[in-house]
């Protein structure tokens, strides 16, 4: 009764005031009668058409249209980039440059005109300086001011050479160069040091995930480049500032005034409202989360930090970078709110800019082979004045000339910085667009070149390996390597792991890995985040009285460097966790009726360069797919169905290959005493001699652990009794083609391929 109820108060209460709506409109007409009615020789069609038309054109959609446009090109081509061993932001830089007039506008003018028309390009300013507002500042909260104080006096040495030496060539090449290149009425003084901060700038972003992709974050060079960096990238701020105080003010004179207030501000920043912020960041340490209060409070401290600095004349930019850097010290405190700000600004915010940046960028302006020269000469005092002098002040404080090396190649990255930098000069009229284009260009090859110096370093030298650890250099033991994603799963993973070497600890090993994508954490917070994700592993492996060795490293090619690890290693068993299950697939495998995921670039690559057919392991996720087809080593799958113990065992037998699996039977009974069912599904066991001698002997030495059924078909039913299913590779495939029931109803799965 109380259904029909609401249903006739519902069908009243909508009748009631929409005839009532419909009463109003009706007396609401009788009004008119001196209005004029507005006539249009346009169809019904065409009013739609021109309005849509309108709407098309109106700012807001154009500059949604130009977000949606820019994230996509630049995530596609920060991926590429990816894929060929550079940072991302090497190709988001290169994106930005496509859809500007070096490219975009000079193949395709009237779509470039369509989407970027010159008076939406004053919103797109606004955002992008929004964005590198917010990124400053996240820089400013990753740089750990109290590395600076504890470490050697040498990381400063270095990091003030590597200033001193390319400002100083750049000064030299603006003298050359004043002349031909210099915008009317630009001071010699202004254009110089301009020329100068451009060449002596460091990438701190770029360069610390190099440091933690290439695994040496955590070595005596990685602490020294790493200080280098931080300091470098403070005093070229400071530095940055203090030129802009100059070009603004005119002459230097003038400019002490500016200069006096940047001292002012500085000190009432490190003085007031450092000590302001923490005290509130040690009333909001104890919190799991920060309040909105106080991040109202933070991000207020932030946009006044950049609006004082920008009206001192020392730019917005510098503000932020300081209201990062005097945040509290606590780092679970920073951690949280670099989260909540980094990806809006480097995923959202940050690609705007660096299509600003394009649409500044005629490369068609270096028309001549002369400016082309002009442009390699840049590149080369820039190399010659980054790299050569950091290598060489390395060398005279004692580094070896490998290390020297390293550090030089490592500090003539610029990356984003270097746009930043010079997108100040543009704005202040003191580059031209040719200079522009050229000091872009030399931004994009210094940047580039960083991995592949760092790779000619490593082949000439050698490269440079962490020591092994004394568990794994007796070449006899049974090594196993476990992969992981999250604690549940590594839990299960180390369960199976402990289970085959329980009774033989003396003579095997454990190692759990953990490799994370670089842009998935940041420099700041790597160590934190390496002890917490480890913290339930090492804790379970307590419990199960089980040693575990921890591997911890960032990639740039998460699938890549797993496999090295494990080929390197030669392990004998390498288990991984599925990245995601083939039982809930994506909304497209559910219309077209497979449990699978939508295909991405790496398999429309393998399958252009022939590496792989179109579906092959397509059921897996694409991580788990690579590194089926690169591991020269055993490996194992674990689909986990809440996977807790080890007592009953089901091995089906689909294919006389499948012989492989029953060493993985005999150690789970020899270790855990398990309970293992072999089932002859095809009678392979029957036919084959080899199967019947390797069942006798497990049986000779632990009998009544071991049992053979004969069934061609298995009950769905009968499959929840046990803990895991172990099959092949090769009979799981047959499994998912004939989609086998199975599937559905079997408990925790090891997929094994030898």
């Amino acid at each position: 009764m109380s259904k029909y109820k609401n249903t006739f108060f519902y069908i009243t209460v909508i009748g009631l005031f929409s005839a009532l709506m419909y009463w109003i409109v009706s007396q609401g007409e009788l009004l008119e009668e001196n209005v004029v009615p507005v006539t249009s020789e346009l169809t019904t069609y065409e009013n739609f058409i021109e309005s849509l038309a309108q709407n098309l054109t109106h700012p807001l959609a154009i500059l949604l249209a130009q977000i949606v446009t820019i994230v996509l090109v630049a995530r596609a081509f920060g991926w590429i980039c990816k894929k060929i061993g550079q940072p991302s932001v090497i190709g988001e830089i290169i994106a930005g440059i496509a859809l500007g007039p070096s490219f975009l506008g000079m193949h395709f003018p009237e779509f470039s005109s369509l989407l970027f028309p010159v008076a939406s390009l004053p919103n797109l300013s606004f955002l992008s300086q929004i964005g590198l507002i917010l990124f400053m500042f996240v820089i400013g909260m990753e740089l750990d001011l109290k590395v600076l104080k504890n470490k050697a006096h040498d990381a400063v040495l270095i990091s003030h050479a590597s200033i001193i030496i390319p400002f100083a060539l750049g000064m030299v090449l603006a003298y050359y160069i004043f002349s031909s290149f210099a915008p009317e009425g630009v001071e010699f003084i202004s254009f110089a040091l301009f020329l100068g901060i451009s060449m002596s700038i460091t990438a701190f972003p770029v360069l610390a995930r190099i440091v933690q992709e290439r695994g040496i974050h955590k070595t005596r060079l990685g602490t020294i480049v790493i200080t280098c960096a931080a300091a470098d990238d403070i005093t070229a701020w400071c530095m940055l500032a203090a030129v802009i105080a100059i070009v603004k003010a005119g002459s230097f004179t003038s400019s002490l005034y500016i200069m006096a207030l940047a001292v002012i501000y500085v000190i009432v920043m490190l003085k007031l409202v450092k000590p302001f912020l923490g005290r509130i960041g040690k009333i909001q340490g104890t919190n799991k989360n920060i309040s909105k209060a106080t991040v109202a409070i933070f991000l207020l401290t932030l946009i006044l930090s950049a609006y004082c600095t920008e009206v001192i004349g020392i730019h917005a930019l510098f503000g932020a970078f300081m209201a990062g850097a005097i945040m509290p010290d606590n780092v679970r405190f920073r951690t949280l709110f670099i989260e909540k700000v980094e990806d809006v600004a480097v995923i959202l915010f940050l690609p705007l800019f660096f299509v600003y940046t394009g649409l500044r960028t005629e490369i068609g302006l270096l028309n001549e082979p002369y400016l082309w020269k002009v442009t390699g000469f840049i590149i080369l005092v820039a190399t010659v004045g980054k790299f050569v002098g950091s290598a060489l002040a390395a060398k005279f404080v004692g580094q070896s000339w490998r290390d020297s090396l390293t550090i030089g190649a490592l500090m003539n990255t610029r990356g984003l910085m270097e746009l930043i930098v010079l997108n100040i000069g543009f704005d202040l009229g003191i580059l031209t667009g040719e200079v522009f284009a050229m000091m872009v260009i030399m931004a994009l090859a210094t940047t580039f070149m960083t991995g592949p110096l760092l790779d000619i370093i490593n082949k000439i030298f050698g490269k440079e390996l962490p020591p092994a650890p004394d568990e794994l250099k007796a070449m006899n033991k049974y090594r196993i390597y476990m992969f992981f994603d999250n604690a549940t799963n590594a839990k299960a993973l180390l369960r199976i792991a402990n289970s085959l070497v329980k009774k033989q600890k003396l003579n095997t090993s454990i190692t759990t890995m953990h490799i994370v994508q670089s842009s998935d954490v940041n420099a700041f917070n790597s160590d934190s985040y390496e002890a917490k994700i480890f913290q339930p592993i090492e804790s379970e492996a307590g419990k199960l009285n089980q040693e575990v060795l921890t591997l911890y490293k960032v990639s740039n090619d998460l699938e890549s460097d797993m496999v090295e690890i494990v080929n390197e290693d030669s392990c004998d068993l390498f288990l991984l966790e599925i990245g995601h299950s083939i039982y809930k697939g994506t909304l497209l495998g559910k219309i077209l009726g497979f449990t699978t995921r939508i295909i991405n670039p790496d398999i429309l690559i393998d399958k252009v360069t022939g590496k792989e057919p179109m579906f092959e392991n397509s059921f897996f996720d694409e991580r788990t797919r690579q590194v089926l087809i690169r591991a020269k080593v055993p490996v194992g799958v674990l689909i986990n169905k809440n996977f807790d113990k080890m007592e009953r065992i089901f091995v089906p037998i689909l294919d006389k290959s499948d012989l492989f699996l029953l060493q993985y039977a005999q150690k789970w009974i020899a270790n855990v005493e398990a309970q293992i069912t072999v089932s002859d599904v095809s009678g392979e066991i029957e036919r084959s001699s080899d199967f019947k001698e390797s069942i006798r002997s497990i049986e000779q030495v632990t009998p009544n652990h071991i049992m053979i059924t004969k069934d061609k078909t298995v009950e769905k039913e009968s499959l929840g009794q046990y803990d895991l299913m172990l099959i092949s590779l090769s009979s799981w495939k047959k499994l998912v083609e004939t989609r086998s029931e199975w599937l559905n109803h079997s408990p925790s799965i090891l997929i094994v391929k030898e």
